[in-house]
């Protein structure tokens, strides 16, 4: 073989959301802390990212999480969230396939009936517990970083939108949370496109109407998603998660209920002790726990706690031929939706 570049890969789901976990081949990204290595693979050299995440090695749905070395003291695995657009800080789907992959490979030694993993990102110290049985990872509960409130019911206008009322918050990364009734659009997969298309414009009208910035880490910055929410009948909480550049999340977003769990908080709706669950576009589910209380910078916050399940279906190494016209990674528009053109 004549490879320039090889990577080795544990497929994962988590609740139907693939998060591939590099778990060899990952190469030196330069920074003292994760947060800076994020921010060079978004401002300095985003190869590896395109390497993952663009055709031919992959496709519009998933991420691929990189096992970095663990910067904080007490962690046992840092990593980082490659997905198509950039590199991103945090999220509970993907923190509960690289606990899954490290647990079911031996990178770290499972322990029966509780394993404890400590996961450096750029959010924060992660403390995933895993149920472990019959050598398999049953399911994971994340103890997430600080989430807050942002804004509440802010009203914006929104080019081919119209005028909506969204909740700025932060639950590991930064989000906008929009009722499906405000675009009258009720989540459900036969209405998955519909949905990405206004969720792409809110974003972008956002993001460029705002200056959103973590008060203590810089590097995290700006909306990543926009996740519309509605109340189910059995009062579970119904999430669609839209992903640049025109997909939903297949789970029901860990850092997005996070997030919507400070919302209920601010509103009174919500109090340490209680749980809620979150039910995604597909149907399957996380359990969202608002377990204490605390400040961010002043700023009023809570520690929600995550729990969902991870299965491993493969095994995949993923390699760039040197001579290959495609090696930089593309995306076309039929598969990956119109925001797919601005990748060059």
């Amino acid at each position: 073989m004549r490879w320039k570049r090889t990577l080795q890969v544990v497929d994962v789901h988590c609740e139907g959301e693939v998060g591939r976990v590099a778990t060899g081949g990952v190469p030196n990204i330069p920074g003292k802390t994760i947060a800076e290595q994020l921010n060079h693979i978004n401002t300095v050299d985003d190869s590896i990212r395109r390497f993952c995440c663009l055709e031919p090695r992959s496709g519009p749905v998933g991420s691929v999480n990189l096992l970095v070395p663990p910067r904080r003291e007490g962690a046992d695995a840092g990593f980082i969230i490659l997905q198509a657009d950039q590199a991103h800080a945090m999220s509970g789907s993907n923190a509960i396939c690289v606990t899954t992959a490290l647990l079911e490979t031996g990178m770290v030694e499972m322990k029966e009936p509780e394993t404890v993993v400590m996961l450096d990102t750029a959010s924060g110290l992660v403390k995933a517990t895993a149920t472990c049985r019959d050598g398999r990872c049953e399911s994971v509960t994340l103890t997430m970083p600080p989430s807050f409130v942002q804004e509440l019911d802010l009203e914006v206008e929104i080019e081919d939108v119209g005028r909506i009322t969204v909740d700025i918050c932060y639950g590991g990364i930064f989000y906008a949370l929009v009722d499906d009734s405000t675009i009258n659009t009720p989540i459900s997969k036969a209405n998955a496109r519909a949905l990405v298309e206004a969720g792409m414009k809110i974003k972008a009208g956002l993001n460029k109407s705002l200056n959103i910035v973590h008060p203590e880490i810089p590097e995290i910055n700006g909306i990543s998603y926009v996740m519309f929410r509605g109340e189910e009948p059995d009062g579970a909480v119904r999430t669609c998660t839209t992903m640049w550049p025109g997909r939903v999340d297949r789970s029901p977003c860990g850092t997005g209920s996070s997030a919507n769990l400070a919302t209920l908080h601010a509103r009174g709706k919500a109090k340490v002790g209680d749980v809620f669950t979150s039910r995604s576009t597909i149907g399957t589910e996380f359990k969202a726990e608002l377990s204490a209380l605390t400040e961010i910078a002043g700023r009023p916050a809570i520690i929600p706690k995550i729990t969902g399940r991870a299965w491993t279906f493969g095994l995949t190494q993923l390699a760039v031929d040197p001579f290959d016209p495609t090696a930089d990674g593309f995306a076309v528009t039929d598969v990956w939706g119109p925001e797919a053109g601005q990748i060059k």
